[in-house]
C-alpha cells in the first residue's frame, strides 16, 4: 500500500496535544479533510486506543489544528480546530480548543507565517474560524523563534515552559451569538428527561457551557474523573442535561440533533471551594482555590479543566446572578479554579450594560512546545 505524505507538526498546547497542519499543505477540497484527519489520528478505534494513528485514546489527545493566512484584517492568522472522535467517526468543528490555541502563535512564528518586529516578545492575533473570535497571544521570543524554556508551570503537565498569555477578546457568544443564550437568563429551570426540572446556568463565552450544582446529580463535586466515568447513571444524566441545554441555547433543534454535536455545550458541576485530592495525590485545600469544577466534554470527565471551559467559568463567575457567581469566592484578582489535576488561574472582565452583562475579555497563561515535525502518512486510498 502506498502513502500520501503530508507535512505536519505535533504540538502540545496547554494540557492538550494535536497534529498541526499548514492550510496550504492540505487539499484545496476541504471535503477530503475529515477522512485524512481520522486516518492520521487512528479513528475510529473500537478499542479506544488509536494505536493505528497519532491519537492518545482520550479527547484531549485526539485533536487537529489547521493554520493559514488571515481572512480578516484584524488578524495575523486563521486557525481552525477539529475534535476527532476516538471510538466513532466524529470530526467536529463546532467549537474551539483553548489549550491548543496557546500553540498557534508560536507555531505561526516558527513557520514564518508571521514576522517578528523585534524585541523579546511577540504578539500574534489569531482568528479562530470555529467561533469567529479573535485571540491575542503574547509570548517571549529567543533568536527570532518562540521561546520554549521558562518558569511557567501548569497543573497536569510535567516540567515548566515559557509563558504564553492568551487574551480572548469579546468572548461572549462564541457558539450561539449571545452571552446568555437561554432567553437572557442567568439561572434557568431546565426540563431534563429522567431528571425533571433542574436549576442550571447556560452561558456562552469562548465556548458554550452548562453549569449545575453537584447535588443535582447526586455528587459532591470533588470526585476523580475515573470514578465519574465508571458511573454510567451519572454519564447518562450529564448527557441528558447537556442535550437539553443545547436545545435551550439554540445550538440544536432537538435532543437527537444535540447528540450529534457532542463537543458543545460542555457540561460541568461547580461548587464552593473544599478540600480534595488531585490525581497525583496532593491536597488542594479550600483556601487554595475560589471555585471547584468537574467538567465533562465529548462524554468524558476531564482530567484538567479545558481552557475554553475554564474561561467560560471565569466569565460566568463574574456575571452576577449565575450559579458559579453564587458559589465562588471572588476578589479583584484572578479566579483560581480547582480541578482534578490542581488549579487553573483565569482572569475575566464582565461589564453591566444597558442590554445586560457583556464579557469584555478573558485571559489565561499556558505553555506549549513542538514535540516533533515531519510528515504524517495517510494510506493513499483513504485520501483519494
Amino acid at each position: 500500500m502506498s502513502y500520501i505524505r503530508i507535512p505536519c507538526t505535533f504540538m502540545r498546547g496547554g494540557t492538550s496535544k494535536a497534529l498541526v497542519f499548514r492550510r496550504g499543505d492540505l487539499p484545496d477540497d476541504t471535503g477530503l479533510w475529515a477522512d485524512i484527519f481520522r486516518k492520521a489520528m487512528g479513528s475510529p478505534d473500537p478499542n479506544g486506543r488509536q494505536l493505528n494513528g497519532m491519537g492518545g485514546g482520550i479527547s484531549s489527545l485526539s485533536k487537529v489544528c489547521v493554520v493559514g493566512p488571515p481572512s480578516r484584517d484584524d488578524a495575523d492568522i486563521d486557525y481552525s480546530f477539529f475534535q476527532i472522535g476516538v471510538t466513532d467517526d466524529l470530526v467536529d468543528e463546532s467549537g474551539n480548543c483553548g489549550n491548543m490555541s496557546s500553540a498557534m502563535g508560536p507555531f505561526a512564528l516558527d513557520e514564518g507565517l508571521v514576522t517578528h518586529a523585534g524585541g523579546d516578545e511577540a504578539t500574534v492575533r489569531i482568528h479562530n474560524t470555529n467561533t469567529s473570535k479573535i485571540i491575542r497571544a503574547r509570548f517571549p521570543v529567543l533568536d527570532g523563534r518562540a521561546a520554549v524554556a521558562g518558569t511557567q508551570t501548569l497543573d497536569g503537565v510535567a516540567g515548566s515552559g515559557a509563558p504564553i498569555k492568551l487574551e480572548f477578546l469579546e468572548p461572549g457568544g462564541a457558539g450561539t451569538g449571545k452571552l446568555l443564550p437561554a432567553r437572557g437568563e442567568t439561572v434557568s429551570q431546565l426540563e431534563v428527561p429522567g431528571l425533571g426540572t433542574i436549576e442550571v446556568t447556560m452561558i456562552d463565552a469562548a465556548n458554550p457551557c452548562v453549569f449545575l450544582e453537584p447535588a443535582t446529580v447526586g455528587k459532591a463535586g470533588t470526585e476523580h474523573p475515573e470514578a465519574l466515568e465508571a458511573d454510567t447513571e451519572f454519564g447518562a444524566a450529564i448527557e441528558a442535561i447537556r442535550r437539553a441545554a443545547a436545545v435551550s441555547m439554540g445550538i440544536a433543534a432537538t435532543a437527537e440533533e444535540a447528540g450529534r454535536l457532542p463537543s458543545i455545550p460542555k457540561a460541568a458541576m461547580v461548587c464552593a471551594p473544599k478540600d480534595y485530592q488531585t490525581l497525583s495525590g496532593t491536597t488542594v485545600s479550600a483556601d487554595d482555590h475560589d471555585i471547584c469544577v468537574r467538567m465533562v466534554s465529548i462524554g468524558k470527565p476531564h482530567r484538567a479543566t479545558p481552557l475554553t471551559g475554564g474561561l467560560c467559568l471565569g466569565v460566568a463567575a463574574r456575571t452576577p446572578g449565575t450559579l458559579p457567581a453564587r458559589v465562588a469566592r471572588l476578589s479583584n484578582g484572578a479566579i483560581r479554579i480547582g480541578h482534578p489535576s490542581g488549579t487553573l488561574d483565569v482572569d475575566a472582565r464582565v461589564e453591566t450594560r444597558d442590554d445586560g452583562p457583556y464579557a469584555v475579555h478573558g485571559a489565561v497563561y499556558r505553555t506549549a512546545r513542538r514535540l516533533f515535525e515531519g510528515h504524517v502518512l495517510i494510506p493513499a486510498a483513504s485520501a483519494a
